[in-house]
Parts: C-alpha cells; structure tokens; sequence
C-alpha cells in the first residue's frame, strides 16, 4: 500500500477532559443539542459557548459565521454534521480545529472537505485539516449501536465504487480525469479487507473492532485528496441511492443504513458479489429494511424507478445507475432478498 497520510489520530479514555487544557482559548465547541447535555461538563471558563447545530444548508451556514462568538479555536463534538460544521467554520475563520466523533457512523472527521447542502444537492467545499482526531473508546461505546456499526458503510462502498468504475471504464465513459486505476483499487480493496475481518468486533463495538473501523475511515476519509480528489476509488451507487432517498423523501438518515442498502442494491444491478455484500452487512449487525430507517419499500421503489433522471440531474459521475432499466420486477427481488436475509436475524 501506498503511504498516504492520514490524520493524526488518538485512541484512549478521558480524551475530552483533557481539550480545555490543549485547545487554543477561547475555544468553540461545535455539537449538537442531545449532546452539549452529556459532555458541556467536560469544559471550563474558556468555552466560547457552543455552537448547536441545527442545519447543514450552505447558504444558511455563510450567515451563521457572521453571529459566531469570539474565539481561537474550534472543537467538533459529534457525528457527522457537528463534525462537518466544525471544519466549514474552522476553515471560515482560519483558526486550529480539533476533531471528536462520538460514533463510527461516518468518515467525517477524518475529511478535509465538509459536505454541505446547497439547493438540495450535496456539495464538497472547505479545506480543513483537525490538530488531532481523539477516538475516546467510552464515548464511542455509549452511542446506540447501530449508529456505530452502520459505520461499516464508508469502507464497504469501495466494492460498488470500483465496479462502477469499472462500468465507465469498460464503456468509454469514465472520466478523462479519472482513467480506472487499477493500484488504486487494490489500495482500497486492501483497506476494505480489514474491516470484513473484523465485522464481528465491529458489530460488538470493542476496542479491537473501534481501532478496525475508525483506522480504516481515516485512510477513507483522507482518501479523496490522497487520490488526487478523485472520488472513484471511494463512493458510487452506494451513496448515489442515499442522495436519492434523501431528495425524494426530505428524511434525513443514518448514513450508514441507506448506503448499505445502496451497496447491496448496486451489487445486484452488477451483478458483483451481491450476497456476499449483503451477508457481511447483516452480519455487522446494521439494518438496511426501510422500516428501520422510517421510509417504506414504495419509498425506496420510487427511488430506483427514478435513478437514472436523478443521477444526471445531480450530475453525479457515470456509472450502472445512468443505464439500468430498473422496474418493479428488479424492486421486488431487492425487497424480498433483503427481507430474506434478515429472518430470524436478531440485531
């Protein structure tokens, strides 16, 4: 494998207690609401204030920087869009920005770009590179689980990413900035390996199965700069399905459970490993039926019927989605599969 730097990173307890003594004061912490109530005791008098989250609009998030209180530095406090946030105001205000996911959910610590909303569709703006990511063991272990295994979704898409790009390249239709590139494939099947070896530590969220994941999105994280800001190696139909639900329904997620729905979804349009994939995602202990993610099967239906107009209106890179004929008969398999594999299946 390639040396590509990752952020650096920190893996202990009692990681938070020790940011007043580090971050540069006045500090802002970055959180959400549910959150500042279990951790505001951690900061002293140099706290800013926080910074609740509320919405992760572009537009709206350009106005909120004007209002912020004074301050050196900046702490995200959470999942991904406390943590998102935090990089798009450190960024904004140039100041140093210290990094603290509570979950596994998603890479986004580990990402120097935030992604943001704008009109709907997501954008990824901002260059922000964290003083430190500090992976407390507790603090992860005390977020619902299926927040922290659906984390498994950030590493598993490389699977539908290379197979699209595949597609394209098979097809002359990829990207003349981003001609398949077999190494770099191979780099991230090599990442993509650690985590199916540790899908049982995963799914019981101990220190060794932690280490696996959050290891693994920091290689996942840095990856689209690493890569030369190329997505390929990285994202495809998994996240294209995702992007969809979300537009179509106006629901916001778990990353993870519509991403591993996308996964097992474009595995079966390739053709590519498609029990395999959905194996391994039952078996991390993350549920993918729509029920779990407050939709129905006619929400993830409509979703498919519309891809191929979706992906081009988003402008979304060529892949299975642009082509396939996706109709109620395709729909119906990917339901009563997914259904199938989840019977007497306790999560």
């Amino acid at each position: 494998m390639q040396d590509r730097p990752g952020f650096t990173t920190i893996f202990g307890r009692n990681l938070i207690g020790e940011l007043p003594n580090i971050a540069h004061r006045p500090y802002l912490v970055v959180t959400m609401d549910d959150l500042w109530d279990l951790f505001s005791h951690h900061f002293d008098d140099n706290l800013a204030g926080p910074y609740i989250v509320t919405t992760i609009d572009g537009d709206e998030l350009e106005d909120e920087v004007a209002k912020l209180p004074h301050c050196h530095s900046i702490i995200g406090l959470g999942g991904g869009q406390a943590l998102d946030v935090a990089k798009f105001f450190a960024w904004k205000l140039q100041l140093p920005l210290f990094q603290v996911p509570t979950s596994m959910s998603v890479n986004a610590a580990f990402g120097h770009r935030t992604g943001l909303r704008f009109k709907g569709n997501v954008r990824y703006v901002c260059w922000a590179v964290p003083e430190a990511v500090y992976v407390d063991f507790d603090v992860i272990q005390n977020a619902p689980p299926v927040v922290n295994r659906s984390g498994i979704c950030e590493i598993l898409c490389y699977h539908t990413a290379h197979a699209d790009w595949r597609y394209a390249q098979e097809r002359g239709l990829v990207e003349e900035k981003w001609p398949y590139d077999q190494a770099m494939v191979d780099e991230a099947q090599a990442v993509m390996a650690t985590v199916m070896d540790a899908l049982d530590d995963i799914r019981e969220v101990n220190e060794k199965g932690i280490r696996a994941l959050m290891l693994a999105n920091r290689w996942g994280g840095a990856a689209f700069h690493n890569l030369g800001w190329n997505p390929r190696p990285i994202e495809g139909a998994d996240h294209f399905l995702f992007y969809a639900l979300e537009y179509h329904t106006g629901k916001k997620f778990i990353h993870g459970q519509p991403v591993c729905l996308g996964i097992y979804i474009g595995s079966l349009l390739h053709d590519d490993r498609a029990e395999e994939m959905l194996a391994a995602i039952v078996r991390a202990g993350v549920d993918i039926r729509p029920q779990a993610m407050g939709i129905t099967w006619d929400d993830v239906t409509y979703a498919l019927l519309n891809m191929r107009g979706f992906v081009r209106q988003a402008g979304l890179w060529y892949g299975i989605y642009h082509d396939a004929e996706i109709d109620q008969a395709f729909a119906n398999k990917a339901r009563a599969n997914v259904e199938a594999a989840y019977e007497g299946v306790t999560l």
